[in-house]
């Protein structure tokens, strides 16, 4: 897919508004739709009936947690990422070993000693289970998780499209392929028009790099000396733990953490590409937060298992029994 134009995204509160309620509209069309045969979309007031406190409950775990790890919203939000890039988002992330059947994609490189949170998740889906027994799905938790975790960090609010079913099956193939720090541009373009994202996708998403921490054996300037590889750093050294736009200017100052983060401005194809995007996001953050928005619900949509397709997991783990 090209790299979208400024043009192409919305640029005003009141047109963000509009492209919301568009949305919505024809989610609830699409639901009609499925009435008569076709797959049923996603939807803002997909639990509505089934599980009006779904978002709060969620919340309120998550506010907890965040208490005494505050790293946990930034890990939440990497959870859904690397489980939408994979399979769809489908909780494909969540599952455990359970040979032969299942091979769990949280040993990949990309996983391995660095995807967290996953008792947080337990947790939510804990409490779900005890006010809405089987209705929410695990793919949906990582959903309301990231925008929770967005929220709370001082970044925007969005209505979070709802109705994922829970996958039974993982991909470690897949996951062996998910974006890498260590990847040139070229590549993570790639990896994100593999997706259906693109250019402007690439360069919002990338900003919840924002917050959180990396391993030093991970970023540019790997490990000084006697530092185990596994010794965290602030991704961001402004506001390490807010969501926010500082993380641009870091790029614009050569300080980004990742070399994957840096390439958006360094790369030869960048000036081009992603650069531009780089700077419109440093120097305007209302520009950065809708365009994350945009992002993330176009992420949060893709190949989701819907109706029948898939199950509800009562445990996030694991599949559940025939």
């Amino acid at each position: 897919m090209a790299a979208a134009s400024s043009s192409s995204r919305v640029s005003s509160p009141a047109g963000w508004l509009l492209a919301a309620r568009c949305a919505l509209l024809l989610a609830l069309a699409a639901g009609a739709g499925a009435a008569r045969g076709h797959p049923p979309a996603l939807s803002p007031v997909f639990y509505d009936a089934s599980c009006p406190g779904a978002h709060d409950v969620a919340r309120r775990v998550i506010q907890g947690a965040r208490v005494s790890d505050p790293r946990i919203p930034a890990s939440l939000i990497r959870l859904h990422f690397h489980d939408c890039f994979v399979n769809g988002c489908d909780g494909s992330l969540l599952l455990d070993d359970d040979l032969p059947a299942i091979r769990t994609e949280k040993t990949v490189p990309a996983n391995n000693n660095s995807a967290r949170g996953f008792p947080v998740v337990d947790d939510i889906k804990a409490a779900l289970e005890h006010a809405c027994p089987g209705v929410v799905s695990c793919a949906d938790i990582l959903a309301l998780a990231a925008e929770i975790s967005v929220e709370i960090s001082g970044g925007p609010r969005w209505r979070v499209l709802l109705g994922r079913r829970d996958g039974t099956t993982t991909n470690v193939e897949s996951a062996n392929n998910l974006p890498s720090p260590f990847d040139s541009l070229d590549v993570l373009q790639q990896k994100f028009r593999n997706v259906n994202l693109d250019d402007t996708d690439l360069v919002a998403l990338q900003g919840a790099h924002t917050f959180g921490k990396v391993q030093c054996q991970f970023t540019r300037e790997n490990c000084t000396a006697g530092q185990p590889d596994g010794t965290l750093e602030n991704l961001d050294q402004v506001t390490p733990n807010v969501f926010d736009n500082k993380y641009y200017g870091n790029l614009l100052r050569g300080q980004a953490q990742l070399p994957s983060d840096q390439v958006m401005l360094s790369d030869a194809a960048a000036p081009a590409t992603t650069a531009p995007i780089v700077r419109r996001f440093a120097s305007s953050q209302k520009d950065f937060f809708r365009n994350f928005v945009a992002s993330m619900i176009k992420m949060g949509s893709i190949s989701p298992l819907t109706g029948r397709d898939g199950q509800i997991r009562k445990n996030c783990r694991r599949v559940n029994s025939k």
